[in-house]
């Protein structure tokens, strides 16, 4: 008994002595990683509809000073969760403690990573200095949380430059309540869920998954990792208890339990929707209220009430001329209703790359509110969070997916307008003087739309001097002398954003001999496009777009054209691209389209793309001579 024992306590004393020295990392996980987690074990327990117990143990290894950032050690926290037995240990490369950490070295703040004016959410980060690369950061910490609703997704990681020796997820179910769960595997075969366990308890665990390489068009890891959602059927939210059996019963007690209650209107309110004196169609009618609510309100985001959930009071927003966007949906929302137009609140997965909600597996989501109003016409959607926006426009972050449309009756999955590359379209119209001195001046017009108009917005709030600043920036390739950005405009109304420049660039031709070499395309694309024989995942051009040029070069005075180059026509999956020469007496017009078509598309397929893209480099770099007479 005494030789067992002793045996028992060398085996736990080398389990509790673990200290991961980086040598026994694998190779294959080191390949492309900044980080490698070594460990990331977590415990679920489940005692009742208003208690989970949480134990974390995660254990990473910074390979280098890129990575620092990401193993910052973040534990938020609220009302209704509490942290305990916080511990930090750092180790050297060889796995030598270096020292130890408590909850007293976090730092505390606001949990406010887009803005938070007004929080109950709280967060405790430790971010170490580290003497040398590599180190290794061991922290565990256990959470007590009243709000049942939120049950993390597990999945590997979420980072690229980022591997995993393990993980493991487990659940003790005691609570009496059925909990829901649903594997969704890898469509790429990166990684896969290990599942073991009966009933009221279950592990899933991954292991050895190799990082993913920040590479070219790289998919969001979301989209290439397994992950595993979780439900409980029935659920507390901040002392609000509720069913999540299906999206209709979870979207009436959303409508009853957190939209109800902010859905009063006042007689303030009556009064401001009569004084504008609505007539018209009801797209009218609701654009007049719409850019009325953009006039007199801004964005601040607020977490406060029903774990940050609850909108606003309309009257609130009314009065202090702010909120977030569940408070100023939920106002816009009350303003149509007093016009007597319906609409519905809809939460969305608002982020560059699509993601919708699994009509199968209803769950607790989303990170952004938008408001649909049904016409005859068709579906008007509004984002409320913008003063610039346009009036039923949706930026590229919130178009091509699904949203919970809340109404009494329960949620209805809606999918959001998808904008075709023609909608997302840019008109340039460029007219250029050529000089003998290798110099040209000109003009230009520009017209952007769908979500070329999104990423021109930006230029609202600029001044003029920023505007050609941010000019000089964005057509680089140009190298302006000077130029300068004239009538701006943007149509709110259409969706559409217009304007004009002036510009002069030297050393724009070459001289060869006595005839003048250019450029036919003067603004392009400077990418590099390599290929890649080692591709190991697909690629994502995440926004279909569709670009119309018009250059018009007029010759000095003397020259006549020599040489352009052939019309060129490239099709592919990928998109098209045409150029073709117009030639005048003292002119030579450029006219040229590119379509790119948006998707997933295969590893295989990526030289292929690499392929299109650089004939279309090459043909925007090709070149026109004209001789002197």
């Amino acid at each position: 008994m005494k030789i067992f024992f002793l045996g028992v306590l060398s085996v736990t004393s080398l389990y509790f002595a673990q200290t991961y020295p980086v040598s026994a990392i694998p190779e294959n996980l080191k390949k492309n990683a900044n980080i490698v987690i070594r460990k990331d074990f977590t415990t679920a327990q489940i005692n009742k509809i208003d208690e989970i117990k949480y134990q974390h143990n995660t254990v990473t290894t910074v390979l280098n000073k890129d990575g620092n950032e990401k193993a910052a050690a973040y534990i938020s926290y609220n009302k209704a969760k509490s942290i305990s037995n916080i511990k930090v240990t750092i180790y050297d490369e060889s796995g030598k403690k270096i020292k130890s950490f408590s909850k007293s070295d976090f730092k505390d703040y606001a949990n406010n990573p887009q803005g938070v004016f007004y929080s109950d959410n709280r967060i405790l980060i430790f971010s170490y200095t580290p003497v040398q690369y590599p180190y290794t950061i061991d922290l565990s910490y256990e959470t007590e949380d009243k709000n049942t609703i939120f049950i993390p997704d597990f999945m590997p990681f979420a980072l690229v430059k980022t591997s995993l020796e393990e993980a493991q997820f487990k659940i003790l179910n005691t609570s009496g309540i059925e909990l829901k769960s649903k594997i969704y595997p890898s469509k790429y075969n990166y990684a896969s869920v290990i599942e073991s366990g009966s009933g009221n308890e279950k592990t899933y665990s991954y292991k050895n998954v190799p990082a993913i390489d920040d590479a070219v068009l790289i998919p969001d890891p979301v989209k290439i990792l397994p992950f595993v959602n979780f439900t409980l059927t029935k659920f507390n939210l901040a002392g609000k208890q509720g069913t999540f059996n299906s999206w209709a019963d979870f979207g009436t007690w959303y409508y009853k339990d957190i939209l109800e209650p902010v859905s009063l209107s006042t007689s303030d309110i009556k009064a401001e929707v009569a004084s504008l004196q609505l007539q018209g169609s009801t797209e009218e009618k609701v654009k007049k209220i719409y850019q009325y609510m953009q006039a007199k309100t801004r964005y601040i985001a607020v977490s406060l009430g029903i774990g940050g959930w609850m909108p606003m009071q309309p009257d609130e927003v009314h009065k202090k001329g702010y909120g977030d966007c569940k408070g100023l949906t939920n106002y816009m929302k009350t303003l149509l209703n007093e016009a007597g137009i319906p609409s519905t609140y809809c939460v969305v997965n608002s982020n560059g790359s699509p993601v919708s909600f699994d009509a199968d597996f209803p769950s607790m989501g989303g990170n952004h509110v938008i408001l649909m109003v049904p016409t005859e016409k068709g579906n008007i959607w509004l984002e409320n969070t913008s003063q610039q926006i346009a009036f039923n426009h949706l930026s590229y972050n919130t178009t091509d997916r699904n949203v919970l449309a809340v109404t009494s009756k329960g949620i209805e999955l809606m999918n959001t307008p998808v904008y075709k590359a023609e909608q997302n379209k840019e008109k340039q119209l460029l007219k250029i003087n050529l000089n003998e001195d290798n110099s040209i001046t000109g003009t230009g017009n520009f017209s952007y739309t769908g979500s070329q108009y999104d990423y021109n917005l930006g230029f609202v709030n600029l001044n003029s001097k920023e505007k050609n600043e941010a000019l000089k920036s964005r057509f680089n390739i140009l190298n302006f002398e000077k130029v300068e950005m004239k009538n701006f405009v943007n149509d709110r109304d259409n969706a559409v954003i217009t304007y004009d420049i002036d510009f002069k660039t030297n050393n724009f031709s070459k001289q060869a001999g006595s005839s003048l070499l250019f450029r036919a395309v003067p603004i392009f694309s400077d990418n590099i496009y390599k290929t890649d024989e080692s591709r190991e995942l697909p690629f994502e051009i995440r926004q279909s777009f569709e670009d119309d040029y018009e250059i018009v070069f007029t010759l000095p005075k003397g020259y006549k054209i020599d040489e352009t180059p052939y019309d060129s026509n490239i099709n592919s999956e990928f998109g098209a691209y045409k150029l073709s020469f117009v030639k005048e007496k003292d002119q030579v017009k450029v006219i040229r389209k590119i379509q790119l078509n948006k998707g997933i598309y295969p590893k295989e397929k990526y030289n292929d793309y690499i392929g299109f893209r650089k004939k279309i480099m090459n043909m925007d770099n090709s070149k026109i001579l004209i001789t002197k007479i």
